[in-house]
């Protein structure tokens, strides 16, 4: 709280009205159906629909109120006039709601800010990040046991599923982007895994259904194709995401030969994950190797549908800043985490890559999904 206040000096905002649930469990440590006030000084005010019983319980903030009626809002945030509002995420309707209940207020867009406090995790946030890390490489572990060729990706993906599940995994990451949805991850193989869809990543899959186009199918894998599996695990709130590749029996050397080049990339970035690094100029150094490669246009997606990025903020929500992509030049700093995960689609014969996640360090990236990188090859 102290460093969004700190973000924020200057702007000559009153306060912060956080109405967002992630924004809200960040700071109060509760997610119930709550507004918190941050005002410029003294202390915040956290008013709770439901639960008040376990917001009190839950949040080490003093002042944990019940909502009030909308007349009384105006009373409890005192004479503001000037208040910051995260507006990438607010809907219209709620924002008119408060501003009947505060007349005279002007509505300072802060989302920005929001974002960059929150990208910069604590070392307890770090090592939270690493327990649901651990969770995902302890199921990942076991992927060679079950995955046979003739099962169905959904099947694959519904293995993986109840071992996660069972150890602990709260559910599907929470993603900020407006009309993006994500399961926990994608099981995905051969001409499936190359299938195009509305997500803003390299690699969706086919889906079940126009209604859900993500994520594994119906499809039998063969042998001989590879399987991206490619999932989330969270844990106390923070997201982890990782990828592996697997096949049962052999890939094609143009496969393999861009899956070692898929490494090499990341090696690179992850190794440049350093404070002042700028994450444009990682993405050129990623795509650069890419194209000299000779795998250009199928890095990142298909062709004619790459996405226009290598790695993205993670913490509390999948899609958190800074992004490996162009126009984010601003420095990384110390202690921001990040997804990396350089991959390649070859239409037809399916996707290759990695993915890690990673903290910027003095020296250049700090793994935190510590299971190798190798091919799991399965000889059935």
């Amino acid at each position: 709280m102290d460093r969004l206040r700190q973000a924020l000096e200057g702007a000559g905002l009153d306060g912060v009205l956080l109405l967002q649930a992630v924004d809200i469990l960040w700071i109060s440590g509760t997610r119930q159906n709550a507004s918190l006030w941050i005002p410029a000084s003294g202390e915040p005010l956290l008013l709770v629909r439901k639960s008040l019983e376990r917001a009190r319980a839950e949040s080490p903030l003093a002042r944990v109120l019940p909502f009030p009626p909308s007349r009384e809002l105006a009373g409890l945030l005192g004479p503001a006039r000037r208040i910051g509002l995260t507006l990438d995420t607010v809907p219209v309707a709620l924002q008119q709601l408060w501003t009947r209940a505060l007349p005279g207020v002007e509505w300072t867009d802060v989302s920005s800010a929001v974002r960059d406090v929150r990208s910069v995790k604590s070392p307890w946030e770090r090592e939270r990040m690493r327990d649901t890390a651990r969770l995902l490489c302890d199921v990942f572990r076991e992927v060679p046991t079950f995955l046979r060729p003739g099962m169905r990706e959904v099947d694959l993906a519904a293995e993986i599923e109840v071992r996660m599940r069972r150890a602990g995994n709260e559910g599907s990451p929470r993603v900020r982007g407006f009309n993006q949805e994500f399961f926990m991850g994608l099981a995905i193989a051969g001409g499936a895994a190359t299938a195009p869809s509305y997500f803003d990543g390299p690699v969706t899959g086919r889906g079940l259904s126009a209604s859900s186009p993500l994520g594994a199918s119906t499809d039998v894998i063969p042998r001989d194709v590879p399987v991206l599996i490619d999932y989330t695990a969270i844990r106390a709130g923070y997201v982890t995401d990782m990828s592996r590749m697997a096949v049962c029996g052999r890939l094609a050397p143009e496969l393999e030969r861009a899956f070692r080049v898929a490494r090499e990339i990341q090696d690179e970035v992850a190794g440049s994950l350093s404070p002042g690094a700028i994450p444009s100029q990682l993405f050129a150094t990623a795509r650069r190797r890419a194209d000299e490669a000779g795998l250009g246009d199928r890095f990142m997606g298909p062709p004619g549908a790459q996405a226009r990025f290598v790695g993205h903020g993670i913490g509390l929500e999948l899609d958190e800043v800074p992004v490996l992509a162009p126009g984010f030049d601003a420095p990384l700093r110390l202690g921001q985490t990040l997804a990396v995960e350089p991959k390649f689609v070859f239409p037809g014969l399916g996707a290759v890559g990695i993915e890690n996640t990673w903290s910027v360090g003095e020296r250049g990236g700090e793994r935190i999904t510590e299971l190798p990188d190798d091919l799991m090859v399965i000889d059935a």
